[in-house]
């Protein structure tokens, strides 16, 4: 027998209490936001590359912050220096056949990354090898990290530069509230 499934009117308010929730959480950090965009618009100011990663879902809005560098938000402008990690599938599956999965995205950043450039790695958790590795592969060639992190920041709470942590909710409403500082982030850039 299967199990009977939640009812429409339980998920949506459960969705919608999670966002609250998590929505709230990222009022009280506007200061951590702040720097953060400083942090990312310092970076391509001076002409260096902002590079992203994350899995699953993370990997989706990974993906999505630098199309939207590359592309543009709103208004045309320039594009601007960015690479998803996760975005070239015969590196992943290469690197993870070859060297591990631990390590698609920390290769990638030791082939790409440079002194002042900046890697934002996005995880529910924080606890992903992959990305503590990436992390620790920045920090190596002299880039700066940010961590978009949910829980309490798991492991690479201490590999980040800067982070902004979503906690006290579940891993869908810390990725919705990624996806919003994302747009915040692009927000922030476009032309005047």
């Amino acid at each position: 027998m299967s199990p009977s499934p939640r009812t429409a009117e339980v998920c949506i308010q459960h969705r919608l209490d999670q966002a609250h929730v998590a929505l709230q959480k990222l009022t009280g950090m506007k200061r951590e936001l702040a720097q953060t965009i400083d942090t990312v618009a310092s970076t391509l100011a001076q002409g260096h590359m902002i590079l992203t990663c994350g899995n699953g879902g993370s990997a989706a809005e990974a993906l999505h912050l630098s199309e939207e560098l590359i592309g543009r938000y709103h208004k045309t402008r320039p594009p601007l220096k960015s690479i998803c990690l996760c975005a070239d599938s015969t590196a992943l599956t290469c690197i993870g056949n070859d060297f591990g999965f631990e390590h698609i995205f920390s290769r990638q950043v030791e082939a790409l990354a440079s002194k002042g450039d900046l890697l934002i790695v996005l995880s529910t958790s924080g606890n992903s090898a992959n990305i503590l590795r990436a992390l620790e592969a920045a920090k190596a060639r002299g880039a700066q990290t940010i961590g978009l992190l949910g829980a309490d920041g798991g492991k690479a709470r201490a590999l980040c530069d800067r982070t902004i942590i979503v906690s006290g909710v579940d891993g869908a409403a810390v990725q919705e509230v990624h996806q919003m500082i994302i747009h915040i982030i692009c927000e922030s850039l476009e032309p005047a």
